[in-house]
């Protein structure tokens, strides 16, 4: 029979131990990155442990360097303190993009999205392995869902992608989406430029699906690809959504097998819709290309394609153009959720939103009204 042990004096809420660093400021009891203390048995005295050396605290000058170095560890850790919410982490994170920011800009930035079940990190490890072995270093930023319950997000595609994570010009850094829109890591821009500053010259962004909000991670990328399957149902869904008209390339994946008749079929489809599409790029016409991830069959086709993308917009000035406008719709973005997180953090709307949200799932008070009022800091009136 075991007992718990006795707890040390508590430091947060009755938890034995501080958490770590990364945590955000206002986590609640909820968040679960608490250390708990483990049981022993009855009469048998535990021993010990020995205390995990803290890891050394890394100032600017130190992420600075090891990026630059292309120190696997410290680039790692300069993207985790990107993507922390800490207040007394942004600082520091924004301090280390300014010194960085003259290596930034060198990368060709890729978008990857296909609905779910479209070989989406296949594709990138067969991708991601031709280019290397023409001698690119390739950075894949892969976006994994995260659970609208609980938070959490199983990182997977590290997994999946067990050949190019073992490449040495290669690095894979999973990072949950956290509800963000387009299923792209709300921080995923900032870590497009620390692999960029670590000399990283193919950026591959992996999206978690298709879907009507999916398209913001055209806002970040240079060349937008859009996986599809044959059989799917997707071809006519994709072109309502407008999705096609904002992809660059349109590649039929999977085409192997019994299924090779079956995506002609649908890239010949494509290929009579295209024409009557708008262009996504000035002086770009869309091409719908064939591809077999497993097999690896038109992999150089489309990087040899690409690499026409980007000579094209390059000679039109349309590359040069784009990424000004992301920069700019970047800051935008920054400024809406930064205005955001000071609104739901002001007392007055702390204190009050409990009720409204009561009196507004109740009937009692029209949404809109009561986001006006609170916005405004007037007393709701009764309805």
């Amino acid at each position: 029979m075991s007992k718990p042990v006795a707890k040390p004096p508590t430091i947060h809420d009755g938890c034995p131990q501080p958490r770590p660093e990364w945590v955000p400021d206002a986590a609640g009891a909820g968040f679960t990155t608490w250390v708990m203390q483990g049981v022993r048995t009855a009469g048998v005295e535990a021993t010990p442990a020995n205390p995990r050396p803290r890891r050394k605290t890394l100032e600017i000058e130190d992420y600075v360097r090891g990026v630059i170095a292309r120190d696997l560890t410290i680039l790692g850790r300069a993207i985790t303190l990107v993507e922390s919410n800490a207040s007394r982490h942004r600082a520091k994170a924004q301090q280390v993009l300014q010194e960085l920011l003259p290596q930034t800009g060198r990368a060709k930035r890729i978008g990857i999205t296909g609905i779910p079940g479209a070989g989406k990190s296949t594709f990138i490890e067969a991708l991601g392995c031709n280019l290397t072995q023409q001698g690119h270093r390739v950075a894949v930023l892969a976006i994994d869902p995260s659970s609208t319950r609980t938070g959490g997000s199983i990182l997977a595609d590290k997994v999946r992608m067990e050949k190019l994570g073992r490449d040495p010009n290669a690095f894979i850094r999973p990072s949950p989406a956290g509800g963000s829109l387009g299923g792209v890591a709300r921080k995923t821009r900032e870590a497009i430029m620390m692999c960029e500053a670590a000399g990283y010259d193919v950026i591959i962004v992996e999206t978690v699906g298709v879907g009507q909000s999916e398209v913001t991670v055209r806002s970040m990328v240079d060349c937008f690809i859009v996986l599809m399957i044959a059989g799917a149902g997707d071809e006519m869904q994709g072109i309502k959504k407008g999705i096609i008209e904002m992809a660059d390339m349109l590649v039929i994946n999977k085409a192997d097998g019994d299924n090779r008749v079956r995506c002609m079929v649908t890239l010949a489809e494509m290929k009579r819709v295209l024409p009557y599409l708008n262009s996504s790029s000035a002086g770009w016409k869309t091409p719908a290309l064939l591809a077999s991830a497993r097999e690896g069959s038109g992999i150089a086709e489309i990087w040899r394609v690409a690499g026409q993308f980007f000579k094209t917009l390059e000679a039109t000035g349309e590359l040069g153009s784009r990424r000004r406008e992301q920069a700019v719709e970047w800051m935008h973005a920054l400024i809406e959720e930064s205005l955001r997180k000071q609104f739901y953090e002001r007392e007055d709307v702390r204190s009050r939103l409990p009720q409204i949200e009561h009196r507004v799932s109740e009937g009692q008070l029209p949404p809109l009204a009561a986001a006006l009022d609170l916005i405004r800091g007037e007393a709701v009136t009764a309805s």
